[in-house]
């Protein structure tokens, strides 16, 4: 059983910079898809970022596109958001997600193991 757990979220200013960090237990972590995903108060869990299982193929949200970068280390069983330039509107909780398919898809029934998720708190 895939565990993912999250860190690196805090409270930063506007303009401001985060890198989230997930790390996975399993060696087969290499062949997963790694997603991530924000949920905001009283909305809908939605998608920010994929990174495929061989880490040339990414997508990003139109919200975050040209702002945030999602980057994997195989070696390290680890998946990395780099969040610049942040908005208020981007505070949430973030979770990082594994799609054992490898394909890495928006939506979530796609992915089987989720972390318990990291706050991101951006102040105006």
């Amino acid at each position: 059983q895939v565990q993912l757990i999250e860190s690196g979220g805090g409270l930063v200013q506007a303009g401001g910079s985060l890198r989230l960090s997930c790390a996975a237990s399993g060696r087969t972590f290499s062949r997963y898809a790694m997603g991530w995903f924000r949920q905001a108060p009283g909305k809908e869990r939605e998608f920010v970022a994929v990174i495929r299982w061989n880490g040339d193929s990414t997508d990003y949200s139109d919200s975050v596109k040209g702002r945030f970068t999602i980057s994997r280390d195989n070696a390290k069983y680890t998946v990395y958001l780099q969040m610049n330039s942040l908005k208020p509107e981007d505070t949430a909780v973030y979770y990082c997600a594994a799609d054992f398919s490898g394909r890495g898809g928006y939506a979530r029934f796609n992915y089987g193991a989720w972390g318990q998720g990291t706050q991101v708190s951006v102040s105006s």
